[in-house]
């Protein structure tokens, strides 16, 4: 019974874990060895880079297409400020893509990148004597970087750049000469500039130089084109851009009236409405100045008033000429001429009445005895009045509506019939009169103005979004969260492969698969390796384990002797191999 206990616990495996897995180590050939470290690096090393991948940021296109002098000295910003940064194969500066936007606005206020070009940045490192005429040419250098700076600011321009020619001044006004500007874009691809920008470039370049009229600047693009002489349609017709806005104004407005008063009617989809306003943008002035005379006594006004009364009496001598010619007339006995109203001599007169024998007209007083004949009296009265005078200033303004035009189509409208399916039917006539009133008022409808307006009713055709949107396949999104999918899963398949086919079998070679009565040994219990007692032990006491012992040994034998009979070579080589590890 002793001799069996000791060989029993020759042959009985290792207590400790760690010379359990020496000895499945050694149970595999060199190659099964190799294969496995090898696999097992390869998961390890499979495994790492996939962590690191995943860690690794997602960098995203700070500045692209720069050039040597950018490019350095953002290089040199960023290395200073620990931003990892690198380059694409385009030649793009890539940064993580969290970072961009703060990247890009640090940059920015140190002035980068400059784009090849200097600015006024140039005047800042003047040294100390420098020439006038090197001034002149600093100064214009950097007033041509400004500008091609703020023109390079437009979202359809990629860069550009500005020459000036700006002559020397002359003390002599036939001699002055006037300055000229070119200024050569690159544009990006699929963009070009409309009318309105290609001005507003020239105006630009023009008011930043002295005495630089617009028409001395020169605008092409990267194909050579001349940009400058480009001129709109709308301009040779007489319209400029603001006219073109506010027709486009008048008709929305019209549009969206006639929405807001359709949409809870008919639905927000089941109409579409048109409208072409025709506008007038010719501009008159009318002065009229009309008079009318004072017919009515109390609208009368003088304006001026002339008398004029004058009377002569003739006293021209008469007769043969002679001494009794010249004697002074005898006074005579009888009036000349007896006036309407008078004093009879000797009576007394009464208040303002002429006496008897006087004449008093024009200022002109004598007794009618002095007076000769003839007497000769004259009036004059001239009176101007005032006319009614009206002056009137007429001044139309442009813009005014001569005519609109509008079009405007109705679906049909869906109802369920009996069965349930849905079906669409034309509008009532009652309805489409009351639409097309409402329509009318809408739109500020005026006959004498001329505007038409048109009101049908039809089906609509339903629109096929398949066409429209994108497949999901063909969706960049999809496409690349399909492709990150496709990474793991391949990284996951190689993982895989490496375990099922390669170290799962060679870890079946170094833990073999137990029998039964093989699991009962003196110091394995149900727990394995590491321990246990079986329930008979703990019944039966020392006589049970030692029976367990010997059957399990007995076992054990009669497994190697007939492995032996049915395969010795293999016996004797596995033999060789204990002692040449024993040799070892």
């Amino acid at each position: 019974m002793a001799a069996t206990t000791e060989t029993t616990a020759g042959t009985a495996p290792a207590a400790n874990p760690a010379d359990r897995l020496r000895d499945a180590f050694n149970r595999l050939g060199s190659q099964q060895k190799i294969v496995l470290m090898v696999a097992i690096a390869a998961i390890v090393a499979v495994v790492v880079g996939t962590i690191l991948w995943s860690r690794q940021p997602n960098w995203k296109v700070l500045f692209s297409n720069l050039n040597e002098k950018d490019g350095g000295s953002i290089a040199a910003v960023l290395e200073q400020q620990n931003i990892p940064h690198r380059y694409s194969d385009t030649g793009a500066l890539l940064v993580p893509a969290e970072r961009v936007h703060e990247v890009r606005m640090k940059l920015a206020s140190q002035g980068l990148p400059r784009g090849g070009m200097v600015g006024f940045e140039l005047m800042e490192n003047q040294k100390f004597g420098v020439s006038q005429f090197a001034e002149q040419v600093n100064y214009q250098r950097g007033l041509e970087g400004e500008l091609a700076r703020t023109i390079q600011s437009i979202g359809s321009v990629q860069s550009a750049r500005v020459h000036l020619a700006i002559p020397k001044p002359s003390v002599f006004v036939r001699e002055e000469q006037k300055p000229t500007a070119s200024v050569m874009l690159n544009l990006y691809p699929g963009r070009n500039l409309d009318a309105g920008q290609i001005a507003g470039i020239t105006h630009l370049v023009s008011s930043s130089v002295p005495q630089l009229p617009a028409s001395n600047v020169t605008v092409i693009d990267q194909s050579g084109a001349l940009l400058s002489q480009l001129k709109s349609k709308l301009t040779e017709a007489g319209l400029d851009p603001a006219q073109i806005k506010y027709v486009r104004e008048v008709e929305n407005s019209i549009i969206k009236r006639i929405d807001e008063i359709l949409a809870p009617l008919l639905g927000q989809d089941n109409f579409k409405v048109q409208v072409a306003a025709d506008v007038d943008f010719s501009q008159t002035e009318q002065t009229a100045e009309s008079f009318r005379p004072n017919n009515t006594p109390e609208s009368t006004s003088i304006r001026s008033q002339q008398n004029n009364e004058s009377a002569s009496v003739n006293q021209a001598a008469g007769g043969v000429p002679g001494a009794l010619t010249n004697q002074p007339p005898v006074p005579a006995t009888a009036p000349l001429t007896t006036p309407a109203t008078g004093n009879v001599p000797g009576q007394p007169g009464k208040p303002g009445e002429q006496p008897l024998g006087k004449i008093d007209a024009a200022g002109v007083t004598a007794p009618l005895n002095a007076a000769g004949q003839p007497i000769s009296t004259s009036k004059n009265a001239t009176i101007n009045y005032e006319l009614d005078k009206t002056i009137r200033h007429t001044r139309q303004g442009m813009g005014n509506i001569r005519r609109l035009s509008a079009a405007v189509v109705l679906n049909h409208r869906k109802e369920v019939d009996k069965t349930g399916k849905q079906v669409t039917k034309p509008l009532a006539d009652a309805e489409m009169k009351q639409i097309n009133e409402l329509v009318r008022e809408a739109m500020g409808y005026s006959k004498e103005r001329g505007d038409t307006l048109s009101v049908a009713n039809a089906p609509f055709t339903a629109i096929d979004k398949s066409d429209s949107e994108l497949p999901i396949w063909k969706d960049p999104e999809n496409v690349s969260f399909a492709k990150d999918i496709f990474k793991y899963l391949l990284i996951a398949a190689l993982i895989g492969f490496l375990y099922l086919k390669i170290i799962q079998p060679l870890l079946k070679t170094m833990f073999p698969p137990q029998r039964e009565g093989e699991r009962h040994t003196a110091g394995e219990g149900p727990g394995g390796i590491f321990g246990g007692t079986e329930p008979g032990q703990e019944e039966g006491g020392e006589e049970g384990a030692t029976q367990v012992h010997i059957d399990h040994y007995a076992v054990k034998v009669q497994k190697a002797r007939d492995i032996a009979d049915k395969d010795p070579k293999a016996i004797a080589n596995m033999i060789k191999d204990w002692m040449g590890v024993n040799g070892n």
